[in-house]
């Protein structure tokens, strides 16, 4: 005689059922995944570099970034951080962390201050787009803002030519705003060029509400990398910064995005070297 198992085992096995059948649980949803690029070519001395180090630390650890974090819609962010010169080197200092807190901050701010920078040749912008747009392609968050941060004190000189990646960074979804460094002296002053701050607003920056912060002395660089943080975070645009179109398509004087690459042909073949 066939017996009818109680009601109770029944819904047991069925939820059980539905849970094996319902679709894995989405990732952890943030404001916003954003990756600092920073710049370590050899035109800055040990001593800036290490003062990039403790001003990025400063700004993502300082309570007005936590408080931006605070008041988003998800109260929490993806951040990571990387170092980038030539177009071969990019090194991860500090991989995908959630920061929701004051604590996470600090977490991430020690990270930093625990490692050490080291300069390499040459500059290649256009490699650190492609290498942020690659972590940004498997982030592993759910985020309808993706942003790359990027930080230097020169203009492209290895590498692709950075508009066309700028582009292609753009139109698969990517934000990307600069903190050009127009600080004076360096070692590297041969690669200088005085409209750093325009180079980066015409040829490197680009997406929605993106927008260009310059550092012209380093005691402002804490301050401003607080700034953009926020303004990042938030999803804004400071009110001076107007809204970086792709390269060229302006009613404006075209401008060369090729100065750096020019500047450093035209040194090798004065001096024959390869810098």
């Amino acid at each position: 005689m066939w017996k009818i198992a109680p009601f109770r085992s029944w819904t047991g096995a069925l939820l059980g059922l539905l849970a094996l059948l319902a679709p894995a649980s989405g990732q952890e949803k943030v404001d916003v995944a954003l990756v600092l690029a920073v710049d370590v070519s050899r035109s800055m001395s040990p001593e800036e570099l290490e003062i990039q180090r403790k001003g990025y630390a400063a700004a993502i650890s300082s309570p007005e970034v936590v408080r931006a974090i605070e008041l988003g819609a998800h109260g929490r962010i993806a951040l990571m951080m990387f170092e980038w010169a030539n177009e071969n080197h990019a090194r991860e200092i500090v991989g995908w962390s959630v920061i929701e807190t004051q604590e996470d901050a600090l977490t991430f701010a020690d990270k930093i201050l625990n490692d050490r920078s080291f300069g390499q040749r040459r500059t290649s912008i256009s490699g650190a787009i492609r290498h942020a747009a690659s972590i940004l392609a498997d982030v592993p968050f759910e985020t309808d803002r993706k942003v790359i941060d990027i930080s230097g004190d020169g203009p492209n000189n290895q590498g692709l030519p950075v508009t066309p990646v700028r582009d292609a960074a753009v139109e698969a979804g990517l934000v990307i705003n600069g903190l050009p460094l127009m600080t004076k002296g360096g070692i590297g002053f041969q690669f200088n060029i005085p409209d750093l701050d325009e180079y980066y607003r015409r040829c490197v920056t680009g997406g929605p509400a993106s927008f260009v912060i310059p550092v012209i002395e380093w005691a402002q660089f804490p301050d401003a990398v607080r700034r953009k943080l926020i303004l990042e975070i938030g999803g804004r645009v400071p009110a001076e910064a107007p809204k970086v179109l792709k390269a060229q398509i302006r009613f404006e004087e075209p401008y060369d995005c090729l100065i750096g690459e020019k500047i450093w042909r035209r040194l090798r073949e004065q001096y024959f070297w390869d810098p």
